[in-house]
């Protein structure tokens, strides 16, 4: 907690941004640090629940009445060690977790909640600043030697948590930088690469070893790979791209969300130039998808200079407040406007694709109807076209930003005879555990598509398990701070 009644004497104050005139013509963050005084004050705001229900709804079970009380008290060298306890890495989640700690906040009932998320970026800024995160090598090696596949937040955690046991712990990646989604998937303008580059500066100094460019699929093999350690963690993420199948997709002006976010990563860190192709200048400009990942395309497409940009949602856009069925402290299903639909562009709700059309192979129009949810006798809900509601958009540039459908398991299933799940993730037990003997999975790619948060979560629980296993007795490494129920 923070000052009893401070709760009832401040109000939530988010951090300051940047003028959107300024910060669309450059790719640097745009969120402002808080000053110290009013650090202070968000976290005096945090009450005494009794309760901490913010901490279930974290996935990591962060301490978060402690480091608020810490920052309230001035003491924020405590406070980075309470979340440190937790958190491998709050400077990414601070920039990056949607906070479900927040929406389960007890503040969230009737009034804006604690800045959670905030506060874990300032804790962790003052620490890189102060010098206090420094490289903690393991005390002794236990001549264990463990692979781990992925450079990911999954990755890197249980890459973190393993040699931090004492394991020789070497990370593969495929791409020719680390950081997977973290390094071409998130835009410098939501977390600018030097704070991936420091925090990865760290664990190389702790004894990590890192190898770009590496598709273990390839070379040397997942069995290989399997045979030459003691143990593996599989970190590859859900990266295969829902499709768009209607007539059309094949003209030229449609791609893939991750093909024009992962470029325009490159172009910004100075490692390509820009493609005809994937730029957005001057051109109408469409994202169909309406979450996180086509909020970024749109953000990006307006730093580009887009003509216009329009993100289309397949579903209705969700109530302005909680609905009944849908009470805190879960997740709150609501509108919600992102920082880059602040910055401009124009939102559509409940279009369905029908199909694509251009001339000489390339994109001019999508066709499209609208659509609502229509309750069945059932309960269930499905999506029903509504007659007469078709519509045409002027398109140039197309972006496809519908989610994931999973992992690239096909070599995993080959090679090392990997069970899935009916959905086609890499099927785990409560340990994080394949069904191949000393192989571990952890984010994305055995939970499907989620947050970062629990990416970090899996990496730590997945370690903390492959320990065990190697150790042959439980293992030292700590737990989550408190179990997720909410997340």
């Amino acid at each position: 907690m923070g000052k009893p009644t401070g709760f009832m004497e401040w109000s939530r104050v988010p951090a300051s941004k940047r003028e959107k005139p300024e910060r669309v013509h450059d790719s640097r963050e745009f969120v402002l640090p808080l000053a110290a005084e009013e650090a202070k004050r968000q976290a005096g705001r945090c009450m005494d629940c009794g309760v901490p229900f913010c901490q279930q709804g974290c996935p990591l079970g962060n301490p978060i009445p402690d480091f608020n009380e810490a920052v309230y008290r001035g003491r924020w060298k405590a406070a980075f060690l309470a979340l440190s306890s937790t958190n491998n890495f709050p400077e990414f989640t601070g920039r990056l977790c949607p906070a479900p700690c927040e929406a389960a906040c007890v503040l969230s009932i009737d009034q804006s909640p604690v800045t959670i998320e905030q506060m874990e970026k300032e804790i962790a800024e003052r620490a890189f600043a102060e010098g206090w995160v420094q490289a903690q090598p393991p005390a002794r090696r236990t001549g264990k030697r463990v692979a781990v596949v992925g450079s990911g937040p999954a990755g890197l955690a249980a890459a973190a948590q393993l040699n931090r046991a004492g394991h020789s712990v070497t990370v593969y990646e495929r791409d020719d930088r680390l950081g997977g989604l973290l390094r071409y998937g998130i835009p410098d303008f939501k977390m600018e690469k030097g704070v991936l580059d420091r925090r990865l500066a760290v664990m190389e100094a702790e004894g990590v070893e890192f190898r770009t460019g590496v598709d273990v699929g390839k070379e040397p093999g997942y069995r290989a790979l399997r045979e030459q350690h003691d143990a593996l963690v599989l970190a590859i993420g859900a990266r295969k791209a829902r499709e768009l199948e209607v007539p059309g997709r094949e003209l030229a002006g449609v791609v893939q969300a991750m093909e024009y976010l992962e470029h325009q990563n490159r172009v910004v860190s100075g490692l390509a130039t820009l493609e005809p192709r994937l730029n957005a200048a001057g051109r109408r400009v469409l994202i169909l998808g309406g979450g996180d990942t086509g909020s970024d395309c749109l953000g990006t497409a307006l730093r580009q200079g887009a003509q216009s940009v329009t993100q289309v949602e397949l579903l209705p856009a969700p109530p302005m407040t909680r609905a009944a069925n849908n009470p805190w402290p879960r997740w709150p299903l609501v509108f919600r406007t992102s920082s880059s639909q602040e910055e401009g562009g124009e939102r559509a709700f409940g279009l369905m694709t029908k199909h694509l059309s251009g001339s000489d192979g390339r994109l001019q129009q999508l066709h499209a109807v609208k659509v609502e949810l229509q309750r069945q006798e059932d309960g269930s809900t499905r999506l029903v076209e509504v007659p007469g509601s078709e519509q045409v958009s002027e398109v140039d540039l197309l972006i496809l930003a519908m989610g994931f459908t999973g992992p690239d398991t096909a070599q995993l299933q080959e090679e090392l005879g990997v069970r899935l799940t009916a959905r086609g993730a890499v099927q785990v037990d409560g340990r994080f555990a394949t069904s191949a003997d000393g192989v571990f999975c952890a984010g994305d790619a055995s939970r499907g598509a989620s947050l970062i948060v629990w990416a970090i979560s899996d990496g730590r629980e997945a370690a903390k398990a492959a320990d065990a296993w190697l150790s042959g007795k439980p293992s030292a490494l700590p737990t989550r701070g408190r179990d997720a129920s909410f997340g």
